[in-house]
């Protein structure tokens, strides 16, 4: 490592001067008690001591700091920071608080990130047991009560039986979706890219979902009658995807008697944003920012009871970004919400 001096100019110059006056002094007084005085040579040698005590001084203190401070760059060097290890050795105070600041402010937000990870982990974990062992349970206690004799009950085993495979079916939904967000995150799920209207997708996913949303009375619309197609550049199966998560969340969430409106609108530089719009409940603030986490469920207790795997909005925010697109969520409490994507046109 290459050393860097920043000389102590100040200090070195003073403390010489104090140290050339006090010898010429004593010389002045040497002279005049004991031989004849002259002025040039006490002049000469004033100057001699003041510039050998500077020299003197700034070398021992620059040598002196250099050491101790290489040692707090030592020690710190063990925790592997590019903060302070990346830069040459200074022994100038100022700058070396400075580092020591950045490298203590560095070191204190990777810490409450840490945290927030932890943290993170342990509540993701909680969630996801949670989410596969009802299902787990509940299969379990219907196949144990079919070995139990129930078997020998033809209505008793059909009816348990299907009940079982809707257990299973939740599972293998629940693994199906995680599968997809780790491939997403991983870049290991590779997007087809194709030229679609983006009109006809939404047509589709209203279609899929129409009896879902009949069973609340929830109006499936458009904010206006799209009249021409409107082609854009995507992954036509995970935009589709996309939609009908967004669709079926409003549905879930939204008021009885209800509606879902879908509008597309032209933004700049050849892009286009898709608009859900609600007019449920609405999310509170605080829950805004975790709300495309895994798992993550605003009303613990009765969001269980709508079913899905608690995946949908963590599916939606990396189908987007995986086109490096942006998502937008506006929501007022009691008021309904607004999901939005941007998508590139064809050309």
């Amino acid at each position: 490592m290459s050393i860097r001096f920043k000389k102590s100019y100040k200090f070195a110059l003073k403390s010489a001067l104090f140290i050339a006056v006090f010898s010429f002094l004593i010389l002045m007084i040497l002279l005049v008690i004991f031989f004849e005085v002259n002025l040039l040579m006490c002049f000469v040698f004033g100057l001699l001591i003041y510039v050998f005590s500077f020299f003197v001084i700034q070398y021992r203190v620059e040598h002196f700091v250099y050491r101790r401070i290489k040692k707090i760059y030592d020690n710190v060097s063990i925790l592997d920071s590019s903060v302070l290890r990346s830069k040459a050795i200074t022994t100038d105070m100022e700058t070396l608080t400075t580092e020591v600041q950045k490298f203590a402010t560095h070191k204190k937000i990777e810490i409450e990130s840490l945290k927030v990870r932890e943290e993170y982990r342990r509540e993701f974990l909680g969630n996801i047991s949670h989410e596969l062992k009802t299902p787990l349970f509940t299969v379990q206690s219907y196949l144990s009560t079919l070995l139990d004799g129930a078997i020998n009950d033809k209505a008793v085993r059909k009816k348990y039986l299907e009940r079982a495979e809707k257990g299973v079916e939740r599972l293998i939904y629940i693994v199906k979706d995680l599968d997809m967000i780790t491939k997403l995150e991983t870049g290991d799920l590779h997007l087809n890219y194709s030229e679609f209207d983006i009109v006809q997708a939404v047509e589709t996913v209203f279609e899929l979902l129409e009896m879902r949303a009949e069973q609340k009375e929830i109006s499936l619309i458009f904010d206006m009658k799209y009249v021409n197609p409107i082609m854009v550049y995507a992954d036509q199966d995970r935009i589709v995807q996309l939609i009908s998560n967004l669709v079926e969340n409003s549905i879930k969430y939204g008021k009885d008697k209800g509606t879902t409106e879908v509008s597309i609108e032209d933004l700049v530089n050849n892009k286009i944003i898709v608009r859900v719009t609600d007019n449920g409940d609405g999310i509170k603030e605080k829950y805004v920012p975790r709300l495309f986490e895994r798992f993550f469920r605003i009303d613990k207790s009765g969001a269980r009871s709508v079913g899905g795997s608690g995946l949908g909005l963590s599916i939606v925010k990396h189908i987007v970004e995986a086109h490096e697109e942006h998502i937008y969520l506006e929501s007022k409490y009691g008021y309904g919400s607004e999901f939005s994507f941007t998508l590139e046109r064809a050309k």
